[in-house]
């Protein structure tokens, strides 16, 4: 869908929607409409809550407009982006096809905010379905908006990082696995002066990265690392790695997951999805930032030559693992990819993004993402960025007591703990392999990178859920 901008309403649009703080009159809005549009919303218990819509249909000259009033509450500008959002809900399939949204004399951050919230509202995965119902086809090609655009080439890029994450988490995975996924992120990036590194299993073998490579040993999918390096700021400047885990499809390995709901599974990617939809976003607008990305991408499946509970693999720091459950493979793709990237690249900070564990659905649901981090000031930077971006994230407990818990009688340790904290568990074995003086932070985001229910600003399906706190983050730190 396209996004326009201009200084002055058309004459008589088709469809005008207007922004509505909570309780206000709805007085000169649209000319001689006011009876109209104090019952209508009336008649919709319409108040002007964030995130909520009335319509009506008003006498314009010889046509009849479409007005649609988006409530915006007390009108931040986290509020004008669910607003936004509802605009493309309400009008995506509706046979509408362009739309005219008036936010004259409105700040240009929220401005962009609601236009970011209809754009990314109208992300669909349609590529596959070759007999959809010419109703349940979108329909909105393009809003206009009426307003200052100077805020939004910032949040244009956030948008395009967005798609790129959904895309990624949504493609099957006989389409989408470590080869296709380099392929399909370096298309995304070509020509945004990205340096890009590929390691391929040989090159892994050689520098000992044994614990990614035991995920992978039993898929015919060749394991692959990709580095997405953004140089925006001076040498001098510190470097921020952005890690990310990227199983591509995730059986358990010979601990076969349930067959219920296993082709969920093709999103077991989400982390590294997030960080190469944060890459695209911070090339885009040009970021003054040092920024690197790191996707571990393996497929875990189990045949012949899978691992078996009870292997023990030697890691890229030389520090071993008893496997005791082959299901708990991201966090073996992680530690390699936090060693790689420490050995070869000296980031100050670290941060990974993992789908990491069920047992942080179970702690937090679908409404946060857990944090857990060594350094509190980046703990906070980062739950500012989330609180400024509606990213939520919710932080938990690091301690030697709970990371007694993955010693293992025949190497350094196990890759489980007991079934208690089991996402604490996974923190402090990734924690492990983080050198001393780097600031570092895991966000086990398990239960937010997909929806089973519309959000504000994405259908059903893949949220895109941690571009945005990473963009905000380095914005706010990195770029100083």
């Amino acid at each position: 869908m396209q996004i326009a901008f201009t200084t002055q309403r058309p004459a008589s649009p088709a469809v005008i929607a207007l922004p509505v703080r909570k309780d206000a009159a709805l007085t000169g809005l649209v000319d001689g409409a006011d009876a109209l549009l104090a019952g209508a919303a009336a008649g919709q218990r319409f108040t002007g809550e964030a995130g909520t819509a009335a319509e009506l249909f008003v006498a314009s000259g010889d046509t009849t407009q479409r007005v649609l009033l988006l409530g915006v509450g007390t009108g931040d500008d986290a509020a004008f982006e669910r607003a936004g959002g509802a605009l493309t809900a309400r009008l995506l399939t509706s046979g509408v096809t362009e739309a005219v949204a008036d936010l004259s004399g409105i700040d240009a951050l929220y401005v962009a905010r609601f236009a970011a919230g209809a754009a990314q509202r109208a992300w669909r995965f349609d590529e596959y379905r070759t007999k959809l119902p010419e109703k349940q086809k979108p329909t909105l090609a393009k809003v206009t908006i009426v307003g200052d655009d100077a805020e939004w080439t910032g949040r244009d890029a956030v948008t395009r990082g967005l798609g790129l994450a959904r895309t990624l988490a949504t493609l099957p995975p006989n389409i989408l696995y470590p080869e296709t996924f380099v392929e399909r992120v370096l298309a995304a990036v070509d020509g945004l002066g990205l340096e890009v590194t590929v390691l391929d299993e040989g090159q892994m073998a050689e520098l000992g990265m044994g614990a990614l490579l035991g995920v992978s040993q039993g898929s015919r999918r060749e394991a692959r690392v990709l580095a997405l390096r953004w140089s925006g700021a001076g040498d001098d400047a510190p470097l921020t790695a952005l890690v990310g885990k990227g199983v591509t499809f995730d059986t358990g390995g010979i601990s076969i997951k349930p067959a219920a709901g296993m082709e969920d599974m093709k999103w077991d990617m989400g982390g590294a999805a997030a960080v190469a939809g944060a890459m695209l976003s911070l090339a885009t607008r040009k970021a003054g930032a040092n920024v690197i990305g790191v996707m571990g991408l393996v497929e875990n499946m189990p045949d012949g030559d899978a691992q078996r509970p009870g292997d023990v693999v030697t890691s890229m720091s030389g520090q071993t693992i008893e496997v005791i459950n082959t299901d708990a493979e991201g966090r073996l793709v992680l530690c390699d990819c936090i060693t790689w990237v420490q050995n070869t690249h000296k980031p100050a900070r670290i941060v990974d993004l993992a789908t990491l564990t069920g047992a942080m659905i179970v702690s937090l649901g679908n409404e946060y993402g857990g944090l857990f981090a060594n350094d509190d000031t980046l703990a906070d930077q980062l739950l500012e960025a989330g609180r400024a971006t509606g990213d939520k994230l919710w932080r938990f407990p690091l301690a030697d007591a709970y990371d007694r818990l993955i010693d293992s009688p025949i190497a350094d340790m196990k890759n489980v703990g007991p079934r208690g904290a089991g996402s604490i568990t996974a923190a402090q074995f990734l924690q492990r392999y983080v050198d001393d003086g780097v600031a570092w932070a895991h966000l086990d985001i398990a239960g937010m990178v997909w929806s089973e229910k519309d959000g504000a600003t994405w259908g059903k399906g893949a949220t895109g859920y941690g571009v945005r706190v990473l963009d905000r983050f380095v914005a706010d730190v990195c770029e100083g």
